[in-house]
């Protein structure tokens, strides 16, 4: 099965502040055992704008990417390709979008596809996406309501 991956929950803030905490305080929520390195301190850095890069950086200086933007579109839209452990060619495609619903509320759409690209390896890598997403979001949602955004 390669159709992508769909998910969509809701935080309590602005779409400005949802954009925000995913794109310049990922630091602060992003899990560690969902980097590269694993290490405590890593700053997990979106670059601003389309061709930015999306990496961990460790205390030690060492850059580990995991994406390049496709989409920057503060505060409603962005997109990325992702390859999170693997080569850049193995890459698949993020896009998420932050939907205001009112009463300072937020949902988050995310669609997570081109595994067709992967050819036999697709289905492992989508179902390892698939449970890391789910186990990713709450951290977020957390964030949020700590106010870290």
């Amino acid at each position: 099965m390669n159709e992508p991956l769909e998910f969509a929950f809701e935080v309590a803030c602005r779409p400005a502040t949802a954009f925000s905490t995913w794109t310049t305080r990922a630091s602060t929520w992003w899990p560690l055992d969902h980097s590269v390195s694993g290490e405590r301190g890593l700053q997990v850095v979106f670059e601003e704008g389309v061709g930015g890069r999306i990496f961990e950086r460790t205390s030690s200086g060492a850059e580990h990417q995991w994406g390049r933007i496709t989409a920057w579109e503060p505060p409603s839209r962005l997109a990325y390709t992702w390859h999170l452990r693997f080569a850049p060619e193995d890459a698949t495609d993020v896009e998420i979008r932050f939907v205001d619903v009112g009463g300072d509320r937020t949902r988050i759409e995310i669609v997570h596809g081109g595994w067709e690209r992967l050819g036999g390896r697709a289905p492992q890598r989508r179902e390892g996406n698939r449970l890391g997403w789910t186990s990713v979001f709450p951290h977020f949602v957390e964030a949020i309501d700590r106010g870290d955004g």
